[in-house]
């Protein structure tokens, strides 16, 4: 595998306005105003927001990324769920602020917000965190439903330590790297949580819309085409056993102006049942029969 650096700290590696190199210096992550967090394994910052491989467009590999424009994401799936665009406040300051301007509010829980919430495993250790949890409030502050949600984009294999240094020094040149993407992680790691998490919330009386599931075009299609195509999932209403498919990408139709972001849009809005996501997970494709016996005969110069 092989790619480039597409996005340094923000900006597009292309871009060499001040914007861009004063955020390199500083090591700062122009979407949260904080220095970045991404690391590379002794523990310097990386910087690295989107690679582009050899073959295809961008990829988004920073959930941060996602987070751009104030959060947008998050109002567009509260807009979904709840059918209005309510304002968004951090969840310790939610009940006060609905019962002070007498306002129906959406109270967000999640990482610079009002902390992330941990879904239990049935042993009782450990778990999983939810990335987000959108919980709407009355006026009075009584809370009258909530909806999950993750972001997840998607890791990197391989190096590209050369990519950072050239981007680092003055020049700040776009160099091949040995990176590539670690698709394995769809079927290892993103499903079965995704699974795991649709199945709990669905359950709870007043999580009544389910799961949100907000990625990068790129990753929704390797999503897909693991689960057997988009057309598998079977579109649904939303319900407590839902998961909907939110996804990002670039949009190229507008042009990013030297020291601004590339601008993100939805490109896709898809709901279905957790139930249809397990299914279709575990409807795995084999191979033709033999293939190892094949193999073997082929290795020992007999096939």
């Amino acid at each position: 595998m092989a790619g480039t650096i597409w996005e340094f700290f923000g900006y597009r590696a292309d871009d060499n306005s001040i914007k861009a190199r004063e955020a390199a210096q500083n090591e700062q992550c122009p979407i949260i105003k904080e220095t970045c967090e991404k690391t590379f394994n002794d523990g310097v910052i990386s910087g690295v927001c989107t690679l582009k491989p050899i073959t295809s467009g961008p990829v988004i590999c920073c959930p941060i990324r996602l987070y751009a424009d104030d959060y947008k994401i998050l109002r567009e799936v509260s807009i979904k769920a709840f059918g209005e665009d309510l304002e968004l406040i951090p969840g310790p300051e939610a009940v006060s602020s609905a019962k002070t301007d007498g306002k129906t509010c959406i109270a967000v829980f999640g990482k610079r917000w009002g902390g992330e919430l941990r879904l239990p495993q049935k042993s009782g250790s450990g778990g999983y965190f939810v990335d987000w949890v959108l919980a709407k409030l009355d006026n009075e502050g009584e809370l009258q439903e909530f909806v999950a949600v993750e972001v997840q984009t998607i890791d990197t294999t391989g190096n590209y330590r050369n990519g950072y240094s050239e981007l680092k020094n003055e020049g700040r040149n776009t160099v091949k790297t040995t990176a590539g993407l670690n698709w394995e992680n769809v079927s290892k790691r993103i499903l079965p949580q995704l699974i795991y998490k649709g199945q709990v919330l669905q359950r709870e009386e007043m999580c009544k819309k389910g799961l949100f599931f907000v990625c990068p075009h790129p990753v929704f299609e390797r999503i897909a085409n693991r689960l057997g195509g988009q057309d598998g999932l079977i579109r649904y209403a939303l319900q407590p056993a839902s998961i909907t498919f939110l996804s990002y990408n670039f949009d190229m139709t507008k042009v990013a102006l030297e020291g601004a972001l590339t601008p993100l849009k939805q490109t896709l809005s898809h709901s279905t049942t957790v139930y249809k996501v397990q299914e279709a997970f575990n409807n795995v494709t084999l191979p033709e029969e033999n293939v190892y016996r094949d193999a073997i005969l082929k290795a020992l110069g007999k096939g």
